[in-house]
């Protein structure tokens, strides 16, 4: 018996259980907001079931039959991108939708040069684009929202297959005149006294917390915010030290203030970098064709830069 629902009517329903509201929904479809309120209504009585519960001013809410549904909704529509890539597949091109997530904090240094790259090489491949906190990526991948995500590595993944780019270790940065800017080398145990900003967004302050534990100090932190660049630039006016793995390509703040990058001495572990999808999803053509990608183009040694 052939279905009597459209795949449009999924898409535009998964749109809307990502995004949480109608109007967003509509924005991510390219479509108005009254059709997709008209598709997903005649879904849901095809279906026989209330997959959504809408407020007013408060966006829409997955209902329980919803959330069941979700998941084959999902995993339909990636089987009908996958039917209609293998076909262009064949005839030696890869296309398609494909959603890379990224932890928030990494976006602006891997993002744009995969992207950029990626594209043009596989220009018929539909690249989309998620971001957001390690947890909030680790969901979309098992929940299916995103085929693949960029994070940093720390412990173990439930659920998850990881690729490493790179590892790098933790290190602080101080204002250029900052007493210890010239320094080779410095331990969190000299810095322990002196203002911490802190990138506010988990797992940073665990991070911090772990760091200075093994080397036997407390986290003075004063700061915190949610903006990676403005701990750059309070650093860089001298109101506190910060410490980062990723490593910036410019020793400037954003503001054009001098910044100065500082190994620690203390023997922290290497945090990698890498690429994850769902164990329990098979990577479609064009997922291990951007895993690939990010394998030849991101992976590498990362090392901070030096002062002076």
């Amino acid at each position: 018996m052939a279905a009597n629902f459209s795949l449009r009517q999924l898409e535009y329903f998964v749109a809307v259980a990502d995004t949480g509201s109608m109007s967003a929904a509509a924005v991510r479809c390219h479509a108005s907001q009254a059709g997709i309120s008209t598709a997903i209504a005649d879904l849901e009585r095809r279906l026989g079931v209330q997959l959504l519960v809408r407020r007013r001013a408060k966006g829409a809410f997955l209902t329980e039959a919803g959330r069941r549904v979700l998941e084959r909704a999902r995993a339909m529509l990636a089987q009908a991108d996958e039917l209609r890539a293998s076909a262009q597949a064949e005839e030696g091109r890869l296309a398609g939708r494909l959603t890379i997530g990224c932890y928030a904090a990494l976006t602006p240094f891997l993002i744009p040069p995969l992207v950029d790259g990626f594209r043009q090489v596989h220009p018929a491949v539909d690249l989309e684009l998620i971001e957001g906190q390690l947890d909030e990526m680790r969901q979309a991948l098992l929940q299916g929202a995103c085929d693949l995500a960029l994070l940093y590595e720390f412990g173990a993944q439930p659920g998850l297959s990881c690729t490493t780019l790179r590892s790098s270790r933790p290190y602080v940065i101080v204002s250029a005149g900052h007493p210890m800017a010239e320094r080779k080398a410095v331990s969190l145990a000299e810095l322990a006294d002196e203002p911490l900003i802190i990138y506010s967004e988990p797992p940073a302050q665990q991070n911090a917390d772990h760091w200075f534990s093994l080397a036997g100090a407390r986290p003075n932190i004063r700061y915190r915010t949610s903006s990676i660049e403005a701990v750059r630039s309070m650093v860089a006016r001298g109101l506190g030290f910060a410490t980062l793995i990723q490593s910036w390509p410019t020793d400037t703040s954003i503001e054009g203030l001098p910044l100065a990058s500082v190994p620690l001495s203390d023997p922290l572990d290497e945090v990698g970098l890498v690429i994850a999808h769902a164990t329990h999803i098979t990577p479609t053509h064009r997922a291990r064709a951007l895993l690939q990608y990010a394998r030849d183009t991101l992976a590498g040694p990362e090392t901070p830069r030096t002062a002076g």
